[in-house]
């Protein structure tokens, strides 16, 4: 079957986004032709993959948001039978060189979360891949409170960054953003600024949104 077009407007990606809702993830992906792995062991990205193929979104692995020329940035969020969050929630790759002369105004994360389509899908483990439904699309964008506490975040984690001290974040810091390693293994080794000036080697680190940021978005969407 041949991949969906980008939508072409914002009502159309909510037009696409509204007709999914209810769908178990076995459907979707029998109306896409594609397989359902056994789990998500070795598969992990394949929910957002799925949706992503289903909405017609384009960014890929590139920087940038999901749909690009409509300004929105797709996420995919497990929960669970209450509603509540079951993990954090990825932004993106978190610069460890030439972070000189970064500012939040022009930050990846500040990009990516300015207009956020949260797609929440059923993810207890006791429920079959295949079963899992998908809920309700949430088109969000940060008020006020919410953009300067993330803002706040960014600003401490990348000066902890700029002075060499990555070794000392830890994902306990930040109150709605954490900065956490992400890679396939641990063995993947990135360039990185130490405290005494040099380079020096380190694991590649994400930006993720902690679980009680990402409750409130879908608290307030849906009034529970």
């Amino acid at each position: 079957m041949n991949a969906p077009l980008p939508p072409q407007s914002l009502d159309e990606l909510l037009t696409r986004a509204k007709m999914m809702a209810g769908l178990s993830l076995g459907q979707l992906a029998a109306g896409l032709g594609w397989p359902v792995p056994p789990n998500l062991k070795r598969d992990k990205g394949w929910i957002g993959q799925l949706i992503e193929q289903e909405l017609g979104a384009t960014a890929g692995s590139r920087p940038e948001q999901d749909f690009l020329h409509l300004g929105v940035e797709l996420k995919t969020i497990p929960i669970d039978r209450s509603g509540k969050p079951l993990e954090t929630t990825y932004v993106c790759v978190a610069p460890l060189m030439d972070t000189r002369g970064l500012r939040w105004e022009q930050s990846l994360v500040k990009h990516k979360l300015e207009r956020v389509l949260w797609v929440p899908v059923e993810g207890e483990r006791d429920i079959p891949l295949a079963d899992r439904r998908i809920g309700t699309a949430i088109l969000w964008q940060p008020t006020p409170q919410q953009s300067a506490s993330l803002r706040q975040d960014w600003e401490e984690i990348m000066e902890f960054i700029a002075l060499g001290k990555v070794h000392r974040l830890s994902a306990r810091h930040g109150e709605v953003l954490q900065l956490r390693p992400k890679a396939a293994n641990a063995a993947a080794k990135t360039d990185c600024i130490m405290e005494d000036g040099t380079v020096g080697l380190t694991n590649p680190r994400g930006f993720y949104l902690k679980i009680p940021f990402t409750q409130a978005i879908l608290r307030q969407a849906f009034d529970y």
